[in-house]
């Protein structure tokens, strides 16, 4: 695909941002699944949740845009989820397990609130105001999200932290 107009450097964007999320989706499960704290368990889950509505969204902006949702895969967040099992393959304490798990959901909002907030000013530049209110709702939440779980970095208790020699 060539990209030559803000156009198609938005559908490119566009289709990473389904594919992060959809990936996401299925990562949150995991880690949800792999965390030990109840708070991060329950966390994950209702990000889980805030996910579906944000593929929703995306597929909104796709039918506004009178194309297919097709996503496009991203290296990046693939590396992200090498690195999670990469990490799971060491057999880490719970402890490690769940600051791990903490740290991979910020780095990935962080990755998310950048394509949001990359995708959001070029919709408003082509005039979608609709489709950047969707992408602004949920960049709002992606923020949310990532001070949440800061804030259980922020009071995680390191001195439950034992490291395996």
């Amino acid at each position: 695909m060539t990209i030559d107009s803000t156009e198609d450097l938005f559908a490119s964007g566009l289709k990473h941002a389904y594919y992060t999320e959809q990936q996401l989706l299925e990562a949150l499960e995991e880690l949800e699944e792999t965390s030990s704290s109840d708070e991060l368990k329950a966390g994950f889950a209702e990000h889980r949740e805030e996910t579906e509505v944000h593929i929703d969204r995306i597929e909104q902006v796709f039918d506004e845009l009178d194309a297919d949702a097709e996503p496009e895969e991203d290296p990046i967040v693939e590396g992200m989820i090498e690195a999670h099992e990469e990490f799971m393959s060491k057999d880490p304490s719970d402890e490690a397990i769940d600051r791990f798990n903490i740290a991979a959901g910020q780095k990935s909002e962080h990755y998310e609130i950048a394509t949001y907030g990359n995708l959001i000013p070029m919709a408003d530049q082509m005039g979608m105001d609709e489709m950047a209110d969707l992408l602004e709702k949920t960049l709002r939440e992606e923020q949310d999200e990532l001070d949440s779980l800061s804030e259980m970095g922020e009071s995680f208790d390191y001195g439950e932290l034992t490291v395996s020699e």
